[in-house]
This record gives C-alpha cells, sequence and structure tokens, in this order.
C-alpha cells in the first residue's frame, strides 16, 4: 500500500511542476533533485508494498515519514495548480499587467513555493540521514520475508481444509454434487472444472470436500492436491505434483528431484499420467498464465481424466482452456445456512449450546455483515464464543473495525482477504481503497464511481482511450478479481464492497493517511488524512461537489474559481439557471443537473450561458433547456460522450439533428418535448454517432425514427410518452447489442409480438400500455431475457403467451395489474400451471421478486 501514496503524486509532480518550474524563482535545480530522490523513495515503498505490515518498529516509522512527505508534496502541487490555473483564467489588461509590472503578492507567493520546495528537499535528506543512523536499510529485506511467511502461512490453511471434519460444514451439499458429476461425467476428454469466488468463500472447502469423496477417488486411478502462491516457480509445481502423485499411491518418490530440469520432471510427470485416469487440484490460482505454463505436464490421452482450479479471478475462471471446461460460481451462504454455521462455533461452548436470548439481535446483526461469506461467519463466531455478556458481545460489534487489525483471533480471516488486495496493481489498489469511503452496504453505481477516480487523478492516460474507458477497464477488473462485487445490470450497472473488505480497507487507509471516515455525530480530530467522508444519515458523500437533493436554488459566480473540479452534480435542485461562471471551470468533465416532477412525465433542465460551448473537456451535458440557439450553438461540442436536453420543440429538428451527427463519440442521449402534445422530430438525422449506447425519448412520435434499425451499438432503450400506432419491434429486434428495453405509454396498439430476434434483451419492461390485452413471445425470441417487468398495464388479463420459452427467465415483476391477471395466475386459473413453471425456473435464484 505504500506506493500508492508515492504514485499519487509522482505524475503530477514531473509532468507540472517540472513544466512550471522556471516560473517559480530559485526552484530549478531542486525541482531535478527532488525528483530523483523521489524515484528513489517511489522504488523503496513499492518494494516494502509486498506485505501488509512493516517487520520492525524502526521500519514503521520509516515508511509512515516518507509517506507523509508524499502528501506534503502532493498538497504543495495541489497549490501550485491552483495559482497557475488563477493564472489562466485571468484576463487581457490584467493577465498583462501580471506578467509585466510582478505584483508584490505574486513574487510573495513565488517565495513562499520555493521555501516550501526547500523544506522538503532538506526532509528528504533528512530521510536518508536518520535511516544510515538507525540501521533502516533492512526494511525492504524484512519485508519480503514477512509477506512470504504470510503466504505460506494461507497456504497451510488452504491445505488443512482436506481435513475439515463433516459436521463442521454446511450448505455445500448441492454444489460438492455439481462438481461431482463435472468429474465423473461419461466426457472422455480432459475437462477443466474452475470454482470461483472472493477469498473465504469456500472455494477450497468445497473442493476439498469434493477431492477426499470415496466415490471421486474409486474413479481416478491417482490424484494429487498442489496450493498455488502468488510467486510460484514452474519447476517447483512439477516436483510437488509428482511427490503427491507417487505419495497418494504409497510409491517412492524419483530420487535427485531437486537437481533435475524443467525437461527432465516434465518427461516423468507426462510418463507417469499418460496411462492413466487421474484428477489434479490446482488451489489458488493467481495467474492467468498459469495453465498454458503447466498444461503440457497433463497429457491428454481421452481417459476421462480432470484438472480442478480454484481461484479469485474471474478472468481465469473463464479463460479458454483449450480442453472442455465448466466453471462454478460460489455463492454466499443462505441465510438459514449461515445462521447455522454461526451457531456451531459461537455457542459452542454454552450450555446445550444454545444462544442466550438477549444475546439474539446481535448475533443476527454479526451474521448479516458477514454477508453469507463462510470465513468470516467462522472467524467471528469463534471469536465470540468466549463473550458470554451483552456487554461483550456489544463492545466487538461497535469496534469491529479494530477487532480486524488487532485481535489474534481475527488475523487468518484478516490475511486471507489481504492477499487479494497485496496482488493488485498500485492503480487498483488506490481505486479499491478509495471505495471504502461509500457507506456500509452502499451500492455504488459505476458511473459515479469512474467519474470520482477520475477526479482524484487515479486514472492513468492510454493512449486512444478517454478517461472513462480506462477507469471502466479499472473496474471491471476489481470485479473480475472478486474484490467488488457485481450488483445490478442493464441499464444502471453498480457494484459493492463486501462489508468486511471495506472495514479491512479502511484501516489500511487510515494507517496509510489515504482516507478516514467519520459519522456525523462524532467529534472529529485531525488525522492527516487526504480524504475525509463524513457520513450522514442520508449516506451523501463529500467526494466532488454534488449537491443532487438539496433545496439549493442557485450558484454563486464565484464557482468558476473551482479550477479543478471535474464533476458538478445539481439533479433535483431548485436552480434553473447557471452563471456564466461556469464556463470558467475549464477542467469540468461532467455537468449533472435537472428536475423531475414526481408523478408527471415532466423533466426540466436548467439554462445555460452560451458560453459554455468554449468548456472543450466537458463529457456529460444533462440535462439542460433548450433556450435560445443553444441546441445549435452545442454542435461545436463534438468532445461530448452525454448529452440531455429538455423543452425540445419541433421546430428545433434541424438544429437538434445536425448538432447530433457532429457529435461522433456520443453514447447516451436523453431527449424531453416542451409538452405532451408537441411531437419529436428527428426525421432529419442522416447519419448516427456510431457508439451511441444509450438512448431515451420521453416525447409523442408520429413514427417510428427511420434510423432506429441502424443503432447496432444500442444497449439501452427507452421509449416514454411515445402513443406509437405504427409496430416498433419490426424496426428494433434485429439489433446486436440490445440489452434493455423500456416502454412506457409508448404504444397505442392492443397487441405485442415478439416472433425472432432480440438475441441479447436481458431487461423487458412494460408499463402504462393503456389498450395492451395481448402479448405473444414465440420460441426462439429473446433467448437471454432474465428480467420481466410489467407494470400497470390494466387491460392484460393473462400471462404473456409463450412466456414458458424464456428458458433464462430468472426475475419478474407484475405490479398494479388487472385482478383478472391476478386471478388466472392463482390456482385454478388459465395460467397457473404455466406460473408454476416460471416459478420453478426462478426459485433458485435469491432475488426473485413478484410484487
Amino acid at each position: 500500500m505504500a506506493s500508492v501514496s508515492a504514485d499519487l503524486f509522482m505524475g503530477k509532480f514531473v509532468a507540472i511542476l517540472e513544466s512550471q518550474a522556471a516560473s517559480i524563482a530559485g526552484v530549478g535545480d531542486q525541482v531535478d533533485e527532488i525528483k530523483r530522490e523521489l524515484e528513489f523513495m517511489k522504488a523503496f515503498l513499492a518494494d516494502a508494498d509486498g506485505g501488509y505490515k512493516a517487520h520492525t518498529q524502526v521500519e514503521e516509522v520509516w515508511i509512515r515519514t516518507v509517506r507523509d512527505l508524499a502528501n506534503d508534496v502532493e498538497n504543495i502541487i495541489e497549490e501550485f495548480m491552483y495559482h497557475m490555473y488563477e493564472q489562466q483564467i485571468g484576463r487581457g489588461f490584467a493577465r498583462w499587467i501580471h506578467k509585466t509590472i510582478h505584483f508584490p503578492k505574486h513574487l510573495w507567493y513565488k517565495r513562499k513555493i520555493a521555501n516550501k520546495l526547500q523544506k522538503i528537499a532538506m526532509a528528504i535528506r533528512a530521510i536518508t540521514e536518520r535511516n544510515q543512523r538507525y540501521g533502516g536499510g533492512t526494511a525492504v529485506e524484512g519485508k519480503s520475508i514477512s509477506s512470504e511467511d504470510i503466504r505460506r502461512w494461507v497456504q497451510n490453511q488452504a491445505e488443512s481444509s482436506l481435513f475439515h471434519k463433516e459436521d463442521e460444514l454446511v450448505g455445500i451439499e448441492g454444489d460438492k454434487n455439481l462438481l461431482m458429476g463435472w468429474l465423473m461425467n461419461e466426457e472422455q476428454r480432459q475437462t477443466v472444472v474452475s470454482v470461483v469466488g472472493m477469498g473465504g468463500s469456500g472455494k477450497t472447502t468445497l473442493v476439498a470436500r469434493t477431492f477426499k469423496d470415496e466415490i471421486v477417488k474409486r474413479h481416478f486411478e491417482c490424484y494429487a492436491w498442489i496450493t498455488i502462491s502468488q510467486s510460484y516457480v514452474i519447476e517447483d509445481l512439477l516436483r510437488r505434483l509428482i511427490k503427491e502423485f507417487h505419495k497418494a499411491k504409497k510409491k517412492e518418490v524419483p530420487a535427485d528431484m531437486n537437481a533435475m530440469s524443467y525437461n527432465e520432471l516434465l518427461e516423468i510427470l507426462v510418463n507417469y499420467l499418460e496411462t492413466k485416469r487421474y484428477l489434479v487440484v490446482l488451489d489458488d490460482v493467481w495467474d492467468v498464465h498459469l495453465w498454458d505454463k503447466i498444461r503440457f505436464s497433463f497429457p491428454d490421452k481421452h481417459l476421462g481424466s480432470r484438472v480442478m482450479l480454484t481461484t479469485r479471478r474471474e478472468d481465469i475462471a473463464s479463460s479458454s482452456f483449450g480442453v472442455e471446461s465448466h466453471v462454478h460460481r460460489i455463492q454466499p451462504l443462505e441465510r438459514g445456512d449461515a445462521w447455522e454455521l454461526f451457531n456451531m462455533k459461537a455457542f459452542s461452548s454454552y450450555q446445550n449450546k444454545s444462544f442466550s436470548p438477549e444475546l439474539l439481535s446481535l448475533a443476527r446483526e454479526l451474521v448479516e455483515k458477514c454477508e453469507g461469506l463462510p470465513l468470516a461467519i467462522v472467524a467471528l463466531s469463534g471469536l465470540m464464543s468466549s463473550k458470554k455478556s451483552l456487554t461483550d458481545w456489544s463492545k466487538v460489534y461497535n469496534s469491529l473495525n479494530w477487532h480486524l487489525t488487532n485481535n489474534s483471533l481475527l488475523e487468518p480471516m484478516k490475511s486471507i482477504l489481504l492477499l487479494g488486495f497485496n496482488d493488485l496493481p498500485y492503480r487498483l489498489k488506490q481505486c479499491f481503497l478509495y471505495c471504502s469511503l461509500f457507506p456500509e452496504d452502499q451500492v455504488i453505481v459505476n458511473n459515479r464511481l469512474i467519474t470520482l477516480w477520475i477526479a482524484e487523478g487515479f486514472v492513468e492516460h492510454v493512449e486512444g482511450l478517454t478517461p472513462e474507458e480506462v477507469a471502466n477497464s479499472y473496474l471491471m477488473e476489481l470485479i473480475f478479481r472478486n474484490m467488488l462485487q457485481q450488483r445490478f445490470r442493464g441499464p444502471f450497472p453498480a457494484c459493492k464492497m463486501h462489508d468486511l473488505l471495506r472495514e479491512i480497507a479502511l484501516s489500511i487507509a487510515k494507517e496509510e493517511k489515504f482516507c478516514d471516515v467519520h459519522d456525523e455525530s462524532e467529534t472529529m480530530e485531525e488525522t492527516g488524512a487526504l480524504r475525509l467522508s463524513i457520513q450522514t444519515t442520508n449516506g451523501e458523500i463529500g467526494s466532488y461537489l454534488n449537491l443532487s437533493g438539496t433545496p439549493i436554488t442557485e450558484l454563486p459566480e464565484s464557482i468558476g474559481q473551482l479550477g479543478n473540479l471535474q464533476t458538478l452534480n445539481i439533479t433535483g435542485t431548485k436552480i434553473e439557471a447557471l452563471p456564466r461562471g461556469i464556463s470558467k471551470l475549464l477542467n469540468l468533465r461532467h455537468l449533472l443537473a435537472g428536475r423531475f416532477i414526481s408523478g408527471k412525465v415532466i423533466f426540466f433542465g436548467v439554462r445555460i450561458p452560451s458560453s459554455i460551448s468554449k468548456m472543450k473537456k466537458l463529457q456529460s451535458l444533462a440535462y439542460i433547456e433548450s433556450k435560445g440557439n443553444i441546441i445549435r450553438l452545442i454542435g461545436s461540442m463534438t468532445q461530448l460522450t452525454f448529452l440531455g436536453i429538455t423543452n425540445v420543440k419541433e421546430r428545433d429538428e434541424d438544429d437538434l439533428c445536425a448538432s447530433i451527427q457532429e457529435m461522433k463519440v456520443l453514447s447516451r442521449l436523453f431527449l424531453f418535448v416542451a409538452d405532451g402534445e408537441e411531437f419529436l422530430r428527428v426525421d432529419a438525422l442522416s447519419s448516427l454517432p456510431p457508439y451511441l449506447d444509450r438512448l431515451k425519448l420521453v416525447s409523442k412520435l408520429e413514427k417510428v425514427p427511420h434510423w432506429f434499425c441502424s443503432l447496432h451499438s444500442l444497449t439501452y432503450l427507452n421509449l416514454r410518452g411515445s402513443r406509437l400506432e405504427e409496430d416498433l419491434l419490426p424496426h428494433i429486434e434485429a439489433l446486436p447489442s440490445l440489452r434493455s428495453l423500456w416502454l412506457d405509454n409508448a404504444y397505442v396498439r392492443k397487441e405485442l409480438c415478439f416472433n425472432r430476434d432480440f438475441v441479447k434483451l436481458w431487461y423487458l419492461r412494460f408499463q402504462n400500455l393503456a389498450l395492451l390485452n395481448k402479448i405473444t413471445i414465440e420460441k426462439g425470441a429473446m433467448p437471454n431475457l432474465e428480467f420481466l417487468d410489467i407494470h400497470s398495464c390494466m387491460r392484460l388479463e393473462t400471462l404473456p403467451q409463450g412466456i414458458e420459452h424464456l428458458s433464462q427467465l430468472q426475475r419478474y415483476k407484475f405490479r398494479n395489474v388487472s385482478e383478472l391477471f391476478m386471478e388466472s395466475i392463482k390456482e385454478g386459473g388459465v395460467d397457473h400451471a404455466r406460473m408454476l413453471l416460471v416459478d420453478e425456473r426462478c426459485k433458485k435464484y435469491t432475488n426473485k421478486s413478484r410484487d
């Protein structure tokens, strides 16, 4: 983690301070000196980053000093950047005066920066001198040993899963039977079975229980289990495999293996396995290239051999192994199983092994905090087994973060969870730690998180990609590694941090002064943290300027002084117009505004000054009001990726279409008409933005726009108030990327028929279709639909015909539907049998709902 602090400011220091050094009196030489020293500091911090804790107290102090110095430099750089920004936005005569006459205040500021940099240089030299005096030079060596000790201990813990007692396990029988089916099916070709889940989810325990089953052992002629460390040597893996195979059959291990080369070891292994049906378990795989390195050790003679691997990384589990493969994704323990496992451990020493009623509420809250993670449940229940009173239980619950850091009983769990963090590249470490600023259990919309990461400067520049695309790749990597949990899919993808991972991340972030979190009721003390989140009862976070939902009615002209602001969110406020000063925000990337009147199809945007078209870094502009010539002016903002416009009028057609055609990188377009009776005219649109991903039209349409069938990148389509008489479905059924379709008062037709295609459609919602009385789904249409939502379609009296053809359906919602519809699906109703089929298909998904 130490390298995170260094890398946060190194890029800024080199790219900004160095380029501007000539304008600061007397610091040119110091910039070069500090740059060289910081490069060495960065290298040291990166090497020291291998483990979670320093090896000695001297090393802890040394690393903490380097980190604090890094924070000081970052603050100086931010101050310098702000001053340079003020110079850049100075106008005409005033700017000329500053350059020519050099006001005393300006000279004073230069001297102030120079003095601060001189102190930094002295502090850097002092660190080196103290290191020599107190022997801090062993820090890196000590770190690597400590890190390896942790890995070795975790490996021992993993392999001890082979010896768990049967009565200590809950909720794994179904998964075990699934794995056994894959291991012993009739497929004679070699098969790879991957089990993937976050650290502590029970992957190893499940595979160990399957591996040990006597039926499985009788099925294979030989078998071996090895745990893969994060820093493995391929020759060592081959030696361990040879030893395991020979040990399992009580055969003598070949002599002098330690002196053998890779080819010699490979020959022994292949010769041993090529005539046998074997089972190999590769536990805790971190390297995506492992299979390519080790696959030649496992000959495929079509004898039904199997290789199983466990991993925390989705990209490894879903790799193309070049052979038959299966993936099993570990799900959290269901609530009942989680409670049973907790009871088994926490109250084992109690009379009759049952809990005291006064502890029930706290016990259930602790189980909920574990979110079905077996490792966490076992660790916490073991800790609580020594606590007998309500007071003791309350102390642990209220100070769980402290216990995670200081209680030896929880150290095993923390070490296992930390391996995933330690394996992250430094940019992903800072992105991951940043997520701990959000309140516990909060689902974080991906776009918001990406925007914040960019504003913080976490996202590197990659040629040919936007910062948003790079940041999204970071987010996907964290999800693939099971460090974040994917929550909603479709139009609003989001993620969440597991409660206990968040607690651990907070403890690291606080120690590193990366960030700190306080409740609004707490008395705050100065901690030196670079970021502070004060969490109120409504869960708002002050990481960027977010005024959404507040009663504010206007922004001051001085808003233009926030030179580094990248995101301004004023949605749901009473602001009707933005001041001219908004156009001074040259670094602003996302401007989010507008308010919605609940219960009505009315959305109000904000009026913006014409000078906003000069803001060439702005990518999101939503929602603005069509006023004057603003639609024509934004045609020059060709960098926009998100555009939302309200109060669009029929007469705006030519200007609107001309402007949209200029926006070649536009991915989201939301348009709202001036009132419910005016048509949206968009027929003049001859060429489409090629990357248009989301389209929302809140408008009355005379006909389906002729360009709908060309929306090849579109994943989300929302039509509201369109009141189309023409059949929309033939125009969009062949769209290759469409995943979400919302139709709200979009039709004045009695019947809808999905007779083909919609191959990627995942979410389908019907709402306020007043005349609709029949929905037909032909076999083969919507083969990947998972969520069906029917809302306020009062003339619909039966289930959609052919709903039983939706083989991937997982969830449905029927809300505010007619009494006849509800009667048809109840016992005795005409659709009851088909409803039972749908329920049977959905019941295995815990998030199924029917309102």
